[in-house]
This record gives C-alpha cells, sequence and structure tokens, in this order.
C-alpha cells in the first residue's frame, strides 16, 4: 500500500540569495507534552509476579523479573563456565515500548536535508505487559491467535521457540472532545454522564523475538489499532499486583523510528483491536461501536524502544561518521544525505550555510550511515528496514530504539555476525590494489604528458582515473562535469587509443558516472541525450504533477534515475556496457544520497524510507553490471588461458567505488571512497575527518574504503581561501598509502591546488608513496579476502583488537591498525615531524619501520612513545616477529624506499 507523503517539505534552493549561517538544530523525536519512556506495569498471572526465564531459540533465553516496577532481559544460554551476560535489557520499572503520532516536516536544498516531527500526539503513558509466551513447533498451532497478532509465519528454517511478548500501550485522550468507544459519548455528553472523565487511548502491541542464527536475536515490534476506553472502567495496570514501583520519567526516547504508513496493516482494511476470551479480563477493553472515519484519532506513525546502558558504555558504529568514532551523549540520526561543507570548523561552515541552506552540514551528517552499532561492553544491534531513524544516547543509563540483537565476545565476532546478513564486499580484482590510481583531467594530451612523467619517476600506477572523460563545464563551484555518460571524442580525440596504450602496459582506465542525467541542449559533439531518452521511456524520478523531478545542482538541474523501476536498470546498464565495450574496466559510481523526500516512486513506496534506500539500488544495479560482465567473459578468459595468454586473468573484472551508502551497501558495493573532503588540516571535514571516516565506516560494516588523497573542496575567493598546500597532499599521501587504495584527486579547483605532478618534490613523493603502498600489496591481498569472507576493514581502529583498553576506546583519528601487523600513526597537523604513537596493552612489541627500534617490549599496560615522523617517513610499526612484517620491511628494501 502506497505510504502517505510528508506533511510538508519545504524546498529551500532558491528561497533567499542568503540563508541563515545557524541554521537551527533539529529536534530528536516527536515528544510534546508526553513520555517516550512511560511506566511500566504488568498483569496479576502467576508467571509475570515471579521471576522465569523464557527460551528463544536454543542459545538465548529471555528473563522477565518483577521487582523494581518489572524489566526484561536477553542473554546467550551460558555454557561450561561462561558469566551470564545480558545482550540487551529493559531499565527497571521504565516501558521499554512506547509510540506516538507526529506528522513530518522536512527541509530540503541540493542533497542535504532537516526533518523534524511537529503536533506530537497519542503520546502512551504506560506500557502494560500482558503475557510472555514462547512457542515451540509442536504447540504453535495452539497458540496460532497471538503469533499472528505477532505476524509470525513459520517456515522450515526457523528456530524454535520463538517468544512473543504482549500487551498495551496506553494514552491520555488528546482533547476533551475525543469519542468513547464503549459509549460513543462526546465530551458535553460526558460532564452530564457518570463517566465523568476523557477515555484514554489504547492498542495492543505484539513483540516477537526469535533466533536467526546462532549469534543473531531477530526483534520485531508491531502495533494494533487504536481504540477508546472509558475511564470508568478497570484499568489492569492499576491492580496492586500490577505495579511494583513507580518508574521516573524520561524526557525523550533513545530511538524514534519513523514508520511510513500505519503501524499495524496485516489487510487492506482497518483491523479493529478484539481481544481474546483470555485477554478481555485483563485489558478491559470493549468493543467499539463503527464510528465515522473522522471521529478517528491520529494514528502511531512512530515506535521507540528503550533499553538500558551502562554510564561508561561507548557506542561506535552508525556508518560512515566523520567527526565522531563514540557517540554516547550524543543523538544520532540515520538519513543518508550530503556531508556538508566545513560540518562545522569555521569560517567555511558558516559562508556553506549563508550561500546553499544548511550546505555547511554539522557532526552527524554523512553519506552512508548505517542503524548499527556496537559497544565496549560487547553489546551490538541494528534495525532493519529503511525508515528514518534517531539513535538517542544523551541519558547515561540508557539507550532507546524490525532489527536484530548481536551476540560475541569480541567486536570482531560482532562485526562478522553483523556482515553476515547485511553483506560483504567481493574480493577485489588484483590490478585496483597493485599501484595507484591516477587522477586527473586535462585531455588526453594532459593525460599522456603526466604519464611520461610519472614513468621518469618509475611509480606504480594501476589505472588512470578520468572523471572528465565526458567532458568539462565551468560552474560556480570550478569545473563539473556533463551529466551524459558517453565520452568526449573533442575532449579526449583517440580515446581507445588511449585506453589501449594504457592497457598494453599493464595500467586500466577508469571513468566516472552518477545515476542524474542533465538536458544537452547547450553541449555540442552529443551523440546520444539521455536525458531524453530516460525521459521518454518513463524512468525518471517523477515530482507531484508527474513530470521528471528537477533538482538544483550548483548551476545547473538534474533528474534522477527511479530505479525502483526496473526498466531503469536495464536501461542504466546498457550505458554501463558502452563504457565497459570501449575498455573501460572501472568507474566513480558518485552521488545517490539526494533522492527528494516528495518525490514519486515507480513502486509507489514512502519517498522518505526509500531516500535511504536508495543508494543500495545505485550500488546494486552497477554491481549486477559488473558481475553479469564478467561471467559474460568468462569463457574467452578461459580460452586465453587455455592458449597461454590471459596472465591477468585474475584481474579480469571490474571496479567500481560508491560514496553513498546504508546498511546492506556492502552486499552490492565493491569499494567505497568517503567523498569531497576540505583540502584543510580541520577535524571536522578535512585531512583529520578521513581517517574517522575510514575507521567509524569500518567498523559498520563498509570494510574497503579509502578518500582522495588531498581532499577534494576547495574555495578560492578573495575573503575565504581554502587551497590544498603542498605540505597537506603530502601527508595525506602518507596516509591513503596505508588505505585499499591509493587515489589522487585534483580537486574540484584544479589550478588551485598543489597537485603530485606540480613540481619535482610532489613527483618524488607521490613515487615514494605509491612504494610504500606496493610494499604491502600481498598482505593487502590477504585483507581484502577476509573482507569478503568475515567483513573486517582493512584499516582498522584499534579498538577492534584492544576492546578492554580505555585509551583505545577514547581514540578517534589518531592512528589505526591495518589489518592486526601494521600500525600507522600518520602525521596530521600542519608543520608536524614527530608523532605520537600508543602502543596498546597486551600487543606486545612494535619494531619501526624506518630505524628498527622497538617500543613496547617488555612493558606493563599501554605505553606511549614520541617518534620522528619526518616528510616521507610516517609513524608505520609492524609487530615485532611478524612474519608480514619482516616481509613488508624487506619489500621496502627492494623498492629503495627504506
Amino acid at each position: 500500500m502506497a505510504s502517505p507523503a510528508l506533511s510538508k517539505t519545504a524546498k529551500k534552493h532558491h528561497t533567499r540569495r542568503l540563508n541563515n549561517p545557524f541554521p537551527r538544530a533539529v529536534p530528536a523525536a516527536a515528544i510534546s507534552g508526553g513520555d517516550a519512556a512511560p511506566r511500566l506495569s504488568f498483569a496479576p498471572t502467576s508467571k509475570l509476579v515471579h521471576a522465569h526465564d523464557f527460551p528463544v531459540g536454543t542459545r538465548f533465553r529471555l528473563r522477565w523479573d518483577p521487582s523494581l516496577g518489572g524489566q526484561v532481559s536477553l542473554s546467550r544460554v551460558p555454557s561450561g563456565d561462561d558469566a551470564r551476560r545480558a545482550m540487551w535489557g529493559s531499565v527497571p520499572g521504565v516501558a521499554f515500548l512506547s509510540a506516538a503520532s507526529a506528522a513530518t516536516v522536512a527541509d530540503e536544498c541540493r542533497g542535504s536535508f532537516a526533518l523534524r516531527d511537529v503536533r506530537a500526539r497519542l503520546v502512551p503513558h504506560r506500557q502494560h505487559v500482558d503475557k510472555i509466551r514462547a512457542f515451540y513447533r509442536c504447540d504453535a498451532d495452539a497458540g496460532a491467535e497471538l503469533l499472528r497478532g505477532a505476524a509470525f509465519q513459520a517456515s522450515g528454517a526457523t528456530r524454535f521457540p520463538v517468544l512473543v511478548i504482549t500487551g498495551l500501550v496506553s494514552a491520555k485522550a488528546a482533547s476533551s472532545s475525543a469519542p468513547c468507544g464503549c459509549c460513543g459519548l462526546r465530551a458535553g455528553r460526558r460532564a452530564r454522564s457518570a463517566v465523568g472523565k476523557p477515555p484514554a487511548l489504547s492498542a495492543r502491541y505484539w513483540i516477537l523475538l526469535e533466533e536467526r542464527t546462532d549469534t543473531q536475536v531477530a526483534f520485531s515490534v508491531k502495533i494494533g489499532d487504536y481504540q477508546w476506553t472509558c475511564a470508568a472502567h478497570a484499568d489492569p495496570a492499576k491492580s496492586p499486583l500490577a505495579t511494583a514501583t513507580a518508574a521516573p520519567r524520561i524526557h525523550r526516547p533513545s530511538l524514534r523510528l519513523r514508520l511510513p504508513a500505519r503501524v499495524q496493516r496485516p489487510t487492506g482494511k482497518k483491523t479493529r483491536l478484539a481481544p481474546s476470551r483470555e485477554e478481555e479480563a485483563s485489558t478491559a477493553l470493549l468493543t467499539a461501536p463503527e464510528r465515522a472515519e473522522e471521529r478517528l484519532p491520529e494514528e502511531f506513525n512512530r515506535v521507540f524502544l528503550t533499553y538500558a546502558s551502562s554510564r561508561d558504555e561507548r557506542f561506535y558504529g552508525f556508518g560512515e561518521q566523520f567527526s565522531r568514532m563514540e557517540f554516547k551523549g550524543k543523538r544520532v540520526p540515520v538519513l543518508v544525505q550530503e556531508q556538508g561543507i566545513g560540518r562545522g570548523d569555521q569560517p567555511i561552515t558558516f559562508a556553506a550555510n549563508l550561500v546553499s541552506y544548511r550546505s555547511g552540514g554539522n557532526w552527524s551528517t554523512t553519506y552512508a550511515p548505517s542503524p548499527f552499532y556496537m559497544t565496549s561492553k560487547m553489546r551490538s544491534l541494528y534495525l532493519e528496514g529503511y525508515d528514518y531513524s534517531i539513535f538517542d544516547l544523551t541519558k547515561p543509563d540508557r539507550v532507546q530504539i524490525q532489527g536484530r540483537i548481536l551476540d560475541g565476545d569480541s567486536p570482531t565476532q560482532l562485526l562478522t555476525s553483523y556482515t553476515e546478513s547485511t553483506g560483504r564486499p567481493p574480493i577485489l580484482p588484483r590490478w585496483i590494489t597493485s599501484g595507484a590510481v591516477v587522477g586527473m583531467q586535462g585531455g588526453t594530451d594532459t593525460v599522456r604528458r603526466v604519464w611520461k612523467e610519472l614513468q621518469d619517476y618509475d611509480v606504480p600506477v594501476s589505472a588512470f582515473w578520468l572523471q572528465d572523460w565526458v567532458g568539462q563545464r565551468k560552474t560556480s563551484i570550478g569545473s563539473q562535469l556533463w551529466w551524459n555518460w558517453e565520452v568526449d571524442d573533442a575532449h579526449y580525440n583517440g580515446w581507445k587509443d588511449l585506453v589501449g596504450d594504457l592497457r598494453r602496459s599493464g595500467i586500466r582506465m577508469m571513468t566516472y558516472c552518477n545515476p542524474c542525467l542533465v538536458p544537452m541542449d547547450q553541449k555540442p559533439n552529443t551523440k546520444r541525450h539521455l536525458f531524453e531518452e530516460a525521459k521518454k521511456l518513463g524512468i525518471l524520478v517523477r515530482d507531484e504533477s508527474g513530470e521528471p523531478y528537477m533538482m538544483p545542482n550548483t548551476a545547473f538541474d538534474v533528474a534522477m534515475l527511479d530505479f525502483t523501476n526496473p526498466e531503469a536498470h536495464a536501461w542504466f546498464k546498457e550505458i554501463l556496457r558502452g563504457m565497459a565495450d570501449d575498455g573501460v574496466s572501472g568507474w566513480m559510481a558518485d552521488f545517490g544520497e539526494g533522492l527528494p523526500l516528495d518525490a514519486r516512486l515507480h513502486s509507489g513506496e514512502d519517498p522518505v524510507a526509500a531516500h535511504n534506500r536508495y543508494p543500495e539500488l545505485w550500488a546494486r544495479v552497477n554491481r549486477e553490471f559488473a558481475d553479469e560482465w564478467r561471467a559474460n567473459n568468462a569463457a574467452a578468459t578461459a580460452a586465453e588461458e587455455k592458449d597461454g595468454g590471459g596472465d591477468d586473468s585474475e584481474d579480469d573484472g571490474l571496479v567500481f567505488f560508491v560514496r553513498s551508502g546504508f546498511r546492506e551497501s556492502s552486499r552490492w558495493a565493491m569499494l567505497f571512497w568517503e567523498g569531497d573532503q576540505m583540502v584543510s588540516w580541520q577535524a571536522n571535514d578535512g585531512i583529520k575527518s578521513s581517517v574517522v571516516g575510514l575507521l567509524s565506516g569500518g567498523l559498520s560494516g563498509f570494510p574497503l574504503n579509502h578518500s582522495d588523497a588531498g581532499g577534494y573542496c576547495t574555495v578560492d575567493l578573495p575573503f575565504l581561501r581554502y587551497r590544498r598546500g603542498e605540505e597537506l597532499l603530502l601527508r595525506w599521501m602518507e596516509v591513503n598509502a596505508f588505505t585499499v587504495v591509493l587515489r589522487t584527486h585534483e580537486g574540484n579547483k584544479p589550478a588551485s591546488n598543489c597537485q603530485f605532478y606540480s613540481n619535482s618534490r610532489t613527483l618524488a613523493h607521490f613515487a615514494r608513496c605509491a612504494r610504500m603502498y606496493k610494499a604491502w600489496e600481498f598482505y593487502r591481498a590477504e585483507l581484502v579476502a577476509e573482507a569478503a569472507a568475515a567483513g573486517l576493514p582493512v584499516a582498522r581502529h584499534l579498538f577492534l583488537h584492544y576492546p578492554e583498553d580505555e585509551r583505545v576506546q577514547a581514540m578517534t583519528y589518531q592512528q589505526f591498525l591495518v589489518g592486526t601487523e601494521l600500525l600507522v600513526v600518520p602525521v596530521l597537523d600542519k608543520g608536524r615531524s614527530a608523532v605520537t604513537a600508543y602502543f596498546p596493552a597486551g600487543a606486545g612489541a612494535w619494531r619501526h619501520v624506518w630505524t628498527g627500534d622497538e617500543y613496547g617490549a617488555g612493558v606493563q599496560g599501554g605505553f606511549e612513545a614520541e617518534v620522528e615522523a619526518r616528510v616521507g617517513y610516517p609513524g608505520v610499526f609492524v609487530r615485532a616477529g611478524s612474519l608480514v612484517g619482516e616481509r613488508f620491511v624487506s619489500n621496502l628494501r627492494d623498492l629503495k624506499v627504506l
């Protein structure tokens, strides 16, 4: 069923020439005059007045404890000497489920979004637990009514028993004019009746817990239709046996989940709440008479889950984040959008917001969020679906949030369990990681000239990435591209010869595309007008009037392909086929985060939920083509191998890399990059944020990631300048020499930036970094395979392997691991020639690559040391006695780096 549109979407593209440079913060949840974590009560039945364990599958159990007002906790069944540890648990006396009704208002401007809830209604003040019951396969038929209410459907793979928690959420009447379900009287007549008080609103809920794998418990929440109940009728929650203590008031929920339509809609018709005989005594609900649609209250469309968290618990994950590694004390929104320009660093954020509404972004804006976290207490959870959600971690003792609760004894186990469900990338073709990817522009002659210089400096090169293969256009932000995905023969004359010459030298060609198209009436030398083709086929995202949705992008407007339409998939694959047939081996698959929140889609789905899903759809169409292309060429590859050719048969594959993403993007994306960082030393948007994004993405199931060496966003105005200096470029190359891909980018204003080809120093340094990168190619191949098999990232936050170390828990960009055998401490501040390296407790000794000095040997606990790190000699250490380390150092000598 089609989802309702937003109540209001404000377009901020052209509202005024100047905007508020300090846009207001977005409210976290739809709560006004209510309580998102109300009191908990329970029915006076034998099982609920006593503590009881309920099985969930064979490996987990839920414990109900009625003391302190009632509490539930989920844990793994202990085995051997294992101690019982709660994977998830509620706050005593506090409801763990609540709901609300609210309208959503959105502001939108060029891929930046702000969603806020208004007119919150029906906020329950109590959660009542009627029943907790485990169902085995043999008695599922007897409990069919309850299981059907929880929307459970058994299959041959179901791991019984499954557990159902059911009861009521209750709210006070929003106004005195609300009709009563039992008597139908309005306020005026009730005042003269014996009832005397407004009715209360009640709705039945079902929480289903099911063991899905050996390390995962799936949970789902369903809330039924509302019904009014006279205050004069019995309230089971007021029973002396039902409440042990009064719960404290909580001012906000820890997680809000926006539902696209009705919370419960198992059929196309409205479902009245009809309690069973067994439930009637405890619910005291009366069957309501049929009443007109306009007399019904608003529907629940927000769900809140609340659970306990210790004050010292640290939270990691939430996708690719650029400003923070740990999120306790923060509200984390999960919405795909532009990361912003500056993101709080000044004065650039002020300027970006001033000229383009909210384009400066903030600490939480990101291309690739994910509703997933893991904690320092080895707890982990993720949400399924694509609805907008907020994780509220501001309360020191609790966290509020269809998802899964994960079990694991270490961060690596939790991450492996998570990616087992959400997907992992394939093994990359070896060619992409065999040398540097040279990103540049300028046409055929420029590329050949720079190629010759790289040969003179003996730079290991895997590919040239030429994003301007489609031709260049000048706009207000610099050099941009013609978004019509075909080669511009005037700009790249002799294109096929260039591709062939590079390939014969073992170098691949990579290009650029995105899911948007523009009218081409202003561009000469156009062979195909892809925008017009897509418009005629009806495969573009549409606006309310049914026309292609034109979205501003700097100085021109664009339309997006509607990948909810299978015809758009097939059509775009043919565009990619044309690229591959011309010898292109890879491409940047840019954008994907800008689907308008009021769009009309072929599928008819809620555009707000589709907004978060679109990056996965975009990655999927690219991945499907790459897989199909490789399958179609398998026979030719086999024939080459048989004839003694095909030495690069392992590399006979395509590669694309994306910046937008969501929870399951790794199932489809082959490689990520971090989007558009500022060409600066800043923490929120610059070289430091590139390391934070790399590591936070790795903790969130995006294991293969990298950034533009040197950054991208350049500002070159008389009153505001952010231009890439030489030192920044050199240090950024050093960082990226230890990521899965080393790729350069000229930036949006190439002439204002220092480039790797600017002078002999930059060329020599680029050659040195490319050889550093080449030296651990053997280990990189192992780590890429591990990412595909287990979801572990190539570049790793130390928390993955040293979770007990409190110093490690607090780290952001200071240092990172490459696998388990290399430790990188990059220089991320201008003018620095030394780094402070920290060697975590239990890690043993580490050997400095450049001097051979050992650190941490025989030291108890963590160890810190100041280490020289001149330009060209970043802080790099190998584990003492490591075979990987010994081979890496040997390769550095062979490549004349050491």
